[in-house]
């Protein structure tokens, strides 16, 4: 059977360093896709669709996830790695106070990941840049609103200690 593997967290804890060098190790991982969609309506004049149009992008996140999530299935890999998963989207969303209508949680029952594993903000790698906009300290809320989102469909979350990236993977790893 094959496993599908979460990594979440609020904004700058490492998920995608963690991520690049699990595909270095030749593990099929699937990138974020927010920057993709932010990226695509730049190109469209919309300089932050989130925060301009919060349903649209949205929509756009659920429908990438739900996309990489079935060409998870239809890969012969044992393990794949996901950098943010389809419940991510909802807990996003209550985060920013958003409406959403049904299917974002009925698509977050449907796809189902094997592990969960949470990176915690962590203040000495913080960055931000164009495309994440957000504070430290608004990294550390919305890691809280993934947690509890993932929790509420029943998820175990194993959190992913500070360290070096090579650590981090291995402690993953052995969990596997």
């Amino acid at each position: 059977m094959q496993q599908k593997i979460v990594f979440i967290g609020g904004p700058s804890s490492g998920k995608t360093t963690v991520l690049a060098e699990l595909k270095k190790l030749g593990y099929k991982c699937m990138p974020e896709i927010s920057r993709e969609v932010t990226l695509e309506a730049k190109k469209q004049g919309i300089d932050q669709l989130f925060l301009v149009e919060p349903l649209l992008f949205s929509e756009k996140l659920l429908e990438g996830r739900e996309k990489q999530f079935i060409e998870a299935d239809c890969c012969n890999e044992k393990i794949v790695f996901f950098d943010r998963g389809i419940p991510s989207v909802h807990a996003y969303m209550r985060y920013f106070k958003t409406s959403f209508p049904d299917v974002f949680i009925e698509k977050s029952k449907k796809y189902k990941y094997t592990k969960v594993f949470r990176f915690l903000p962590w203040k000495e790698i913080y960055t931000s840049d164009n495309e994440r906009y957000e504070t430290y300290e608004q990294s550390v809320e919305i890691s809280k609103f993934l947690h509890e989102a993932y929790l509420e469909l029943g998820y175990e979350i194993i959190d992913v200690p500070f360290g070096c990236v090579e650590d981090r993977c291995k402690f993953i790893l052995n969990l596997l």
